[in-house]
């Protein structure tokens, strides 16, 4: 309740901070680069990422240096990743809705969603927020076949160092409501994960633009994504207590077209 009367005392400021932030922002391309690729060895993976800017990679130069390429490169040590990117810079939940609906389906094992941002600034309400979330779930489930949804938290908007004060205060505590929100939604379940967004509050992580993250925090978010996913999906081997090697989740196969 405070938040809200705060917002709305602000209001005239932060209309007034956001179309300055949108005037003088720099605008930097998506990352260039392959979209969809396969490498490593082992049991199969079939990897479907899908998001916005900064699943698109917004801030890395290359694909390689982007969360998807990061990530592909980690998890290739565990299995045989087919992996494809789905991702357009301003992209929303609805956004993403809409066009996956509209595409051609193709089967994954494992969906990763790095939405939010979006939702964020658009001033996006807790229930819609979720109401879309579990809708783009269900979608990946029916259409895609996705087996687990890994759903990267909503960033903490009010350290982006482009945001000035107090727009960015206003931003970072409706981004944490929605990350709130998001965690709640996927409660309970073993097939869909929150992943917060544990990277350290540093500047020099940061792309140019003061709003996406730069090659050296593409890297460390992917590493704590694919240690996440690596845990719950590579097959165990004996540990240190001597337990017995348990079955692969995942099958072994070639590389093949997703």
């Amino acid at each position: 309740m405070l938040d809200i009367i705060t917002r709305t005392l602000l209001l005239p400021l932060l209309v007034l901070q956001a179309l300055q932030v949108r005037r003088h922002a720099l605008i930097l391309p998506e990352a260039s680069g392959l979209r969809q690729g396969c490498s490593g060895t082992g049991p199969k993976l079939r990897l479907l990422i899908v998001g916005d800017s900064s699943a698109a990679g917004v801030g890395a130069p290359t694909q390689d240096q982007a969360l998807a390429g990061r990530l592909t490169q980690r998890l290739a040590q565990h299995f045989t990743v087919e992996w494809r990117l789905v991702a357009r810079t301003g992209a929303t939940t609805a956004s993403t809705l809409r066009h996956l609906a509209r595409t051609e389906p193709f089967a994954c094992d494992v969906a990763l969603v790095v939405l939010g941002v979006n939702d964020t600034i658009r001033g996006a309400t807790r229930r819609g927020w979720q109401r879309r979330l579990a809708q783009l779930f269900d979608l990946l489930e029916t259409r895609f076949g996705a087996a687990h949804i890994y759903a990267g938290g909503v960033p903490p908007m009010a350290h982006f160092p482009l945001l000035p004060q107090p727009l960015a205060g206003v931003l970072g505590r409706h981004a944490s409501r929605l990350d709130r929100a998001l965690a709640a939604l996927v409660a309970g379940r073993s097939d869909r994960h929150h992943l917060p967004m544990d990277l350290p509050i540093d500047v020099s992580l940061m792309a140019e633009d003061g709003f996406h993250p730069g090659p050296a925090a593409y890297d460390l978010w992917a590493g704590t994504l694919a240690a996440r996913m690596i845990a719950d999906l590579a097959p165990d081997t004996a540990g240190r207590d001597g337990s017995t090697e348990r079955e692969p989740v995942l099958n072994s196969c070639h590389c093949h077209a997703l």
